[in-house]
């Protein structure tokens, strides 16, 4: 029971923890004159992306690589189809041109070059299939060309201001200290909680850890996006919703599975490749619901099918054990 408890208490430190470093963050960027595009494209999704990577980490250091490679690639799908689902029921969300152009085919050809990487060694005949130091590298080299497009976004863009950022306050530097060093602890114990409390419960009810992290860890370290998506639709201010999601993901599969791979090799199961197959589906989703949503955007017919989608892949999940 107490290690359920723990869990639980975990994801809330987590979530938490996550908005302190951020609020202090981005309160010292604003301070010093960073405009709200650098901001809101660095310091927060890098904020709501902090979850999925303390938590790889710490299963990396641990030797879970399935908890770790499972907690990436479920995020991805509950981010692309959970998270558009609900918040396209809430309000259509329109699609930003660049997001359509750059983003989308980005966050696919990441996918693509995670999934070669993974089966690259079937390649040598070798049966052991895995994410070395070396993958882990070439993924931190792509996400530095996301980075780079980023910060050119920011200069084309320079007076364009985030929804994300309107809220967030400017606080004394010592306040921001505070915040920071506090969401720190609270993500380092939440994250140490949630992968004790993942392994724990993946021994006790028989699942494997693949399992665990592709449902309940996968979902509660979306949870960040989903409650900013959903408030943003439900304030109609969402054409951030869409590239910040779309984004996330990106993070999740070159920065966090790159930096994993580099702390320890990632042992990856073939099983997982009807995973990547599903993250492949779900972008490709969202790009033909351009078409098929109004002036370009995601309708509520299309986040019904969203939901559909992913709570049959929750299905297939629960039957694959």
């Amino acid at each position: 029971m107490l290690l359920y408890i723990l869990f639980a208490i975990g994801f809330v430190m987590l979530i938490k923890g996550a908005d302190l470093l951020v609020d202090g963050s981005s309160s010292i960027a604003k301070r010093y004159g960073l405009p709200d595009m650098v901001v809101g494209l660095t310091i927060v999704s890098f904020g709501t992306s902090l979850p999925e990577l303390i938590i790889n980490i710490l299963s990396s250091m641990q030797g879970q690589s399935e908890l770790a490679i499972g907690n990436v690639f479920g995020s991805n799908v509950a981010n692309l189809l959970l998270i558009l689902g609900v918040t396209a029921l809430i309000c259509p969300l329109p699609i930003k041109r660049n997001t359509i152009l750059t983003e989308i085919p980005f966050s696919l050809i990441a996918t693509l070059l995670v999934g070669f990487l993974a089966n690259a060694t079937l390649i040598d005949n070798r049966t052991e299939l895995y994410i070395s130091r070396l993958d882990g590298g070439i993924l931190l080299f792509f996400f530095l060309l996301f980075m780079v497009y980023i910060y050119n976004i920011a200069k084309t863009n320079k007076d364009e201001v985030l929804p994300h950022t309107d809220d967030m306050p400017l606080m004394p530097i010592g306040k921001s200290m505070v915040y920071i060093a506090l969401g720190a602890i609270g993500l380092f114990l939440g994250g140490k909680w949630v992968v004790d409390g993942a392994v724990g419960m993946a021994q006790s009810l028989g699942l494997s850890e693949s399992f665990i992290g592709l449902t309940v860890v996968a979902i509660g370290t979306s949870l960040p996006e989903l409650v900013t998506s959903a408030m943003a639709a439900y304030r109609r201010n969402i054409d951030i919703a869409v590239g910040n999601v779309v984004g996330s993901n990106i993070f999740n599969l070159l920065w966090i599975l790159g930096i994993s791979a580099l702390i320890n090799p990632l042992p990856f199961d073939v099983v997982n490749n009807s995973d990547i197959i599903m993250m492949i589906l779900a972008s490709t989703m969202l790009i033909l619901a351009m078409p098929f949503g109004k002036r370009n955007a995601i309708d509520r017919w299309n986040g019904i099918f969203f939901l559909a989608t992913y709570f049959s892949y929750i299905t297939y999940l629960v039957m694959r054990g």
